[in-house]
């Protein structure tokens, strides 16, 4: 189904269409008409000889350098060429996608005051499958991403580099091989091509979207978890969560307790022991805590998608081109370092969980849930992975909004740091659907000591999901690979295709 743009509407599950399933994108008739009249303001206040940030002027620091009419379009190359000095391993293609995308509904917004080529050649990239190819690394998050959306906007002037049905290639090559042609900028463009927050709310999307199912997964090996360790289920009756009425939290224990409904398995307050450790017995509380993060990141996204970010603004009612600060990445990078935090404390009780799940004094299992102790260590080592990936989340979850370097001779005295918010909430992301395949590996095998038969009907679907992946453990292995078959099968979301009632 096509993903019409407007700047007003896009919802993240229309941004996960376009990025993953490749739906087409088009821009809303309705739109044109207030991008029309807002490229008109920008014609009349150059006729009119006024001085405009960024459309006669220099950039940053050199905004006070008036640029004569004959230099405006050579201005906007130059910025585009001088911008794009980013360095690192590149965003990946669906973060590529996003950025085109988000820029794309940006300018359709109608405050930009772009012509209608700059704009549709966004779209075409997107529908043809242009992928530029952008740094990771480079932007302060504030004026915007500067260098990875200048990286992007070299492809549409035919410079740059882009990949096209896997290959890379120069980003002319890449125009025409699909019959476009680059586009020629006009005054204000290359500086609205670049001045927003795209790549840090591309990555932003793309993290939140893992995130989320990753979250719903914990919960569901939690419950395994518990099942396979015998816990004890009177922590998760509604009572105690009524009286902290936390929403998440009383989500989670709701979830749980169906999870384990038919369970042969876990026990009640006192049949065996009388409390759990907190591992087990504040999973309400803990991933209450990081769902209720996910909606406060999912509302910060939607905002931000539908925002125009770029300055100066064009507002052609009023006829007024305003410098202001919409380009600030704060609001994206205070969303991101919490969605980094949170997600590092998945991880954390989640081993948590790994080692009451191996260590022989902490439970009734074989030591390290190994077929012959002593002479095969079993499991042992996956613990020590785990612990290694939680403690590279706790350096990454250190807060990059708290940062500011000037820049700019001090212009820009003040920055956000979101686009490294969000690579580093990426990275924690990816770290902990790790630990957490760790966790549902170890209770898998604990499922089979226990006997899977005993499980519960959603549990032992989740169970079957595991074994899929890695096959009951009869002898020590290479585990490694046992890992990553279960992450992969987590983020490609195949364990949603083993149970047969929703993860909400």
């Amino acid at each position: 189904m096509t993903v019409y743009l407007d700047g007003r509407q896009l919802t993240l599950d229309q941004i996960k269409d376009v990025i993953e399933e490749k739906e087409k994108v088009e821009i809303h008739k309705a739109a044109w008409t207030k991008i029309s009249r807002s490229r008109q303001t920008i014609e009349t206040v150059i006729s009119r000889g006024d001085v405009v940030y960024g459309v006669n002027t220099g950039f940053g620091k050199m905004s006070d350098t008036l640029i004569s009419s004959k230099d405006i379009g050579q201005l906007q190359i130059n910025l585009i060429r001088s911008h794009a000095c980013g360095v690192g391993k590149p965003l990946s293609e669906k973060v590529s996608r996003g950025m085109l995308l988000l820029r794309a509904n940006a300018l359709a917004k109608g405050y930009s005051g772009v012509t209608h080529e700059t704009l549709q050649i966004l779209v075409d990239c997107l529908n043809y499958g242009i992928h530029p190819v952008i740094p990771s690394q480079g932007s302060l998050g504030a004026s915007g991403d500067l260098a990875p959306l200048s990286h992007l906007a070299l492809v549409l002037i035919g410079e740059g580099e882009a990949i096209y049905k896997g290959e890379k290639m120069s980003g002319l090559d890449a125009l025409n091989k699909c019959g476009l042609k680059p586009i020629t900028l006009q005054a204000k463009e290359g500086l609205a091509l670049i001045n927003g927050t795209q790549a840090m709310t591309a990555i932003g999307v793309v993290s939140y979207l893992e995130a989320k199912d990753l979250a719903y997964f914990a919960d569901s090996i939690a419950a395994l978890t518990l099942e396979t360790l015998r816990g004890i289920t009177d922590p998760f009756l509604p009572d105690s969560h009524q009286v902290r009425p936390y929403p998440e939290q009383e989500d989670v224990a709701r979830r749980i307790l169906s999870f384990v409904d038919d369970s042969q398995l876990t026990t009640r307050q006192g049949d065996i022991r009388v409390q759990d450790a907190y591992s087990l017995r504040c999973i309400p509380q803990v991933h209450g805590a990081i769902h209720r993060v996910l909606g406060y990141v999912e509302d910060t996204l939607a905002i931000e998608v539908n925002a125009a970010t770029d300055n100066p603004l064009v507002f052609s009612d009023s006829g007024h081109v305003i410098s202001g600060g919409n380009f600030h990445g704060e609001p994206v990078a205070f969303a991101m370092d919490f969605l980094g935090i949170a997600l590092a404390e998945t991880a954390n009780i989640s081993e948590r969980r790994v080692e009451r799940l191996v260590n022989p004094q902490l439970n009734d299992l074989p030591p390290f849930l190994s077929i012959d102790p002593g002479l095969q260590s079993g499991l042992m080592i996956t613990q020590y992975v785990a612990a290694s990936l939680v403690s590279e989340n706790k350096t990454l979850a250190h807060p990059a909004s708290v940062d500011s370097i000037p820049s700019s001779a001090n212009q820009e005295d003040h920055v956000s740091m979101g686009t490294t918010a969000a690579r580093h909430a990426h990275q924690i992301i990816q770290n902990t659907r790790r630990v957490i395949a760790i966790e549902a590996l170890c209770a898998a095998q604990a499922a089979d000591v226990r006997g899977s038969e005993k499980l519960a009907s959603y549990t032992k679907s989740i169970y079957d999901f595991i074994r899929s992946k890695a096959p009951t453990i009869t002898e020590d292995r290479e585990f490694s690979k046992d890992i990553q078959n279960i992450e992969k099968g987590i983020l490609q979301e195949e364990w949603k295709t083993y149970i047969n009632e929703g993860v909400s």
